[in-house]
């Protein structure tokens, strides 16, 4: 990406907190823990698919609006850096709270639309994490290499999404702590770089 250059593993690294699967954890284990395990896998598959039908027309759209605008890529990276930042931030400033968040239901009668809403929207697609997609996506332009890297990375961080849910008992039961202290470390080090992101974003623009 010329002028702005992001990189596979950054923009993997920056994509992994708002998609990803630490957020996902809790909200599955809580509402499907007394589910049979076939319908379980199912509810993860679908919203595993939910997910990124929603992502990939959000990101088809989100670019065409921006594009349409003629926002500069400056612009579009400041957009990506402060993105960054307040999802770090708050993520640093929650991180106590999101593993044993009880704001759902627990043991939900089963229901396969549930794959739809809570864990599909918001759980898994976030607001912040569509505005993220949109402004990759848009940044790779028409440039075909990039716009296949950025739909790689979301696809294989849901993915790891869906794999978390089929093992989510297992995963908070053995590293559910260590966990809340990878979010944090990661939070920190995303809004750093988010900072960077901004200030870069400044010396680039033309004044």
């Amino acid at each position: 990406m010329p002028d702005v250059e992001f990189g596979a593993r950054k923009v993997f690294f920056m994509l992994f907190l708002m998609l990803g699967p630490i957020k996902i954890l809790v909200p599955f284990v809580t509402i499907t823990k007394t589910w049979e395990p076939t319908l379980r896998r199912q509810v993860a598959q679908r919203a595993i698919f939910f997910s990124a039908g929603a992502l990939a027309v959000a990101g088809l759209l989100g670019r065409t609006m921006l594009e349409n605008f003629e926002i500069s890529l400056p612009v579009l990276a400041m957009t990506g850096g402060i993105i960054l930042f307040l999802v770090a931030l708050r993520t640093i400033l929650q991180q106590s709270a999101s593993l044993t968040d009880h704001s759902l239901t627990p043991d939900r009668a089963p229901d396969i639309k549930l794959a739809f809403s809570p864990l599909a929207f918001p759980t898994i697609v976030t607001p912040y994490g569509i505005a993220a997609v949109i402004v990759f996506a848009t940044l790779a332009g028409n440039r075909q290499a990039e716009g296949l890297t950025v739909a790689a990375i979301v696809l294989s961080i849901l993915a790891l999404d869906w794999l978390a849910m089929l093992f989510a008992d297992a995963i908070l039961k053995w590293v559910g702590t260590s966990l809340q202290v990878l979010a944090v470390v990661l939070g920190v080090t995303q809004a750093a770089l988010g900072l960077q992101i901004i200030l870069h974003s400044f010396n680039m623009m033309e004044w």
